[in-house]
């Protein structure tokens, strides 16, 4: 397994639309090994291949708190996509590992069904609620190009991406 280098905004290659994966296939299976690890490393409890700049439709979630005692619980996605979701929405504070030390309130629902390819190429579906619905609905947005800050106000989006911009430009943050 390998720690890959995560892509901080503002990057086009977020704004990109990923390509489905036709089979979870051993190399499919290796960048989600791979995926995971770096989300650990990170640390975060989420990762979107397009943030590894892989355009394709492959996520990993784990939102097990360690520090707390929590065994992982490690999801790995391929093709998600999102059947049902709540009409009750819910306001969270939402990060992201391509956007460090930013955090905006984010309105999702509070629940959402997600059916995918899993690591063995199976079939399967997760209804989810909570933290990890928020999780699976913010790193399926990243498949499609969609950043957590395209969510809030222009001001606020606006005010982040400078803020990263400038950090890039100054050398106090890790660009790839």
């Amino acid at each position: 397994m390998a720690i890959l280098p995560i892509i901080v905004a503002p990057d086009p290659r977020l704004k990109l639309v990923s390509r489905p994966v036709d089979k979870v296939d051993a190399a499919v299976a290796r960048l989600m090994d791979d995926m995971l690890e770096t989300m650990y490393a990170a640390p975060g409890i989420g990762l979107a291949a397009p943030q590894v700049s892989v355009p394709m439709r492959v996520i990993v979630v784990d939102i097990a708190r360690k520090d707390k005692g929590e065994e992982p619980i490690s999801l790995k996605m391929a093709n998600p996509q999102l059947i049902a979701t709540s009409e009750e929405v819910k306001s969270w504070d939402e990060g992201c590992l391509s956007l460090p030390e930013h955090y905006a309130e984010v309105v999702r629902p509070s629940r959402a069904t997600v059916r995918y390819l899993d690591e063995n190429n199976k079939r399967r579906e997760v209804e989810a609620d909570g933290v990890l619905a928020v999780c699976l609905q913010h790193e399926m947005d990243h498949l499609d190009g969609i950043i957590f800050v395209d969510h809030v106000s222009m001001l606020k989006r606006n005010m982040i991406l400078r803020k990263l911009r400038k950090a890039k430009k100054l050398g106090t943050l890790a660009a790839e």
